[in-house]
C-alpha cells in the first residue's frame, strides 16, 4: 500500500478522475474502490482531499451531463448500447423507463449506488425530455452522495485500507491473471448468447412508400413509437398513425391489431426504439416492420403529416 500511495501525489489524481468518468459512462471500472482508496490517500496525507473530492464530484457531474444530452438526441439508440450486456435489451430499457417514470426523482438520487440502473438513470432522463435544470439538481445531490459516501469509508478506514493491501504486491500478479482468464470466459459466453439470439431478434424495415401505400390500400397500422416525442408543442407525426408509448408498452391495453400489418416509426438513431418495441410486438404475434429512417424519411419523401392532436400532448413528469 506504502509503494501505491507513493506515487498517489503524481498520478493519484488523473487515475482517480479516470476512472470515476469511465465508470459513469458505463465502462466496467469500480469507481467507489477507487474512492475509498482517494479517501484512504487522504488521511495519510498522499492526496489533498478536497482536490480529491471535489475534482472526482465534478468528473462525474460532467460524464453524467454528458450522457444526459447524448440520450437526449440519440433516444433509445444509447440506452440499447448500455444494454448490451443484458441478453434482452428491450426489457433492459423498459424496465428502467418503468423505474424512472415512477420513482424519476428518487432513482437519481440514489442511482449511483444500483448496479445496473447507475448508468442508465441520466441518459433515460435525457431521452425522456426531463428539464436540464432538474436533472443537474438531482443528479448533484445524487453524485454527491456517491462520492462522498465512499470517499469517508476509505478516510475513517484508512487503516484497515492499508492492511488490507499489504499483500497485494505478493498476489497481484496471480490475481490479474485469474480476472483476465474470467474476463476472456465471460466475454467468449456473452459473443456466443448474442449470436445465439441475434437472428430472432431481427426485424424488417420498409421505406417510407411502402408504408404509406400499405396504410392506405390494405387498411395497416401505423405507430408513433418515439421515446419522447410527444412533449413539443409543434411536434408532428405520420398522417394517421396512432401513439404507442414505448417508455410504457407493457401498460399498452388497445387490442393488438393481429390480422393487421403494423408499421413502427421513431426519429432515434438506426431507429433503436421502433426495432426494439417491433421485437416486443412481434414476440405477442404481431405482424410489424420498421419504417426506415423514421419521420425524417417520411417527410423527405414528401408524405403526409399533421400536427399531434392537443389531447394526445404528453406531460413530462415532474419530480419536484
Amino acid at each position: 500500500m506504502d509503494s501505491i500511495l507513493a506515487g498517489l501525489p503524481q498520478h493519484g489524481y488523473v487515475i482517480l478522475f479516470a476512472i470515476v468518468f469511465m465508470e459513469a459512462i458505463a465502462l466496467p471500472v469500480p469507481a467507489a474502490l477507487a474512492l475509498a482508496i482517494a479517501g484512504g490517500a487522504s488521511a495519510s496525507g498522499s492526496l489533498d482531499g478536497v482536490i480529491a473530492l471535489a475534482g472526482a464530484l465534478t468528473t462525474m457531474i460532467l460524464a453524467d451531463t454528458l450522457m444526459f444530452l447524448m440520450g437526449r438526441h440519440t433516444g433509445w439508440w444509447l440506452l440499447s448500447l448500455l444494454c448490451r450486456l443484458s441478453f434482452n435489451p428491450e426489457s433492459c430499457i423498459l424496465r428502467s423507463a418503468d423505474s424512472f417514470y415512477r420513482r424519476g426523482r428518487m432513482l437519481l438520487l440514489f442511482a449511483k449506488f444500483v448496479p445496473g440502473i447507475n448508468t442508465m438513470a441520466p441518459p433515460m432522463a435525457g431521452s425522456m425530455n426531463m428539464r436540464f435544470g432538474q436533472f443537474f439538481r438531482l443528479d448533484f445531490v445524487g453524485a454527491g452522495l456517491y462520492v462522498g459516501s465512499y470517499f469517508a469509508l476509505g478516510y475513517v478506514f484508512s487503516g484497515a485500507l492499508s492492511a488490507f493491501a499489504k499483500g497485494y504486491e505478493s498476489f497481484g500478479r496471480i490475481l490479474g491473471w485469474v480476472v483476465l482468464a474470467a474476463a476472456i470466459v465471460y466475454v467468449g459466453v456473452q459473443v456466443k448468447l448474442w449470436r445465439k439470439a441475434r437472428v430472432p431478434r431481427l426485424v424488417p424495415f420498409v421505406r417510407p412508400s411502402e408504408a404509406a401505400l400499405s396504410f392506405s390500400a390494405d387498411n395497416a397500422v401505423i405507430y408513433d413509437v418515439r421515446s419522447h416525442g410527444y412533449f413539443d408543442k409543434k411536434a408532428t407525426r405520420i398522417e394517421g398513425s396512432r401513439r404507442l408509448e414505448p417508455n410504457s408498452l407493457h401498460q399498452f391495453n388497445e387490442d393488438l391489431p393481429m390480422n393487421k400489418k403494423v408499421y413502427l416509426y421513431c426519429t432515434c438513431v438506426r431507429e433503436s426504439t421502433s426495432a426494439l418495441v417491433a421485437h416486443s410486438l412481434m414476440k405477442k404475434g404481431v405482424q410489424c416492420a420498421v419504417i426506415r429512417g423514421g419521420l425524417r424519411a417520411w417527410k423527405k419523401a414528401g408524405l403526409p403529416v399533421e400536427l399531434v392532436p392537443h389531447e394526445e400532448m404528453m406531460q413530462m413528469p415532474v419530480f419536484d
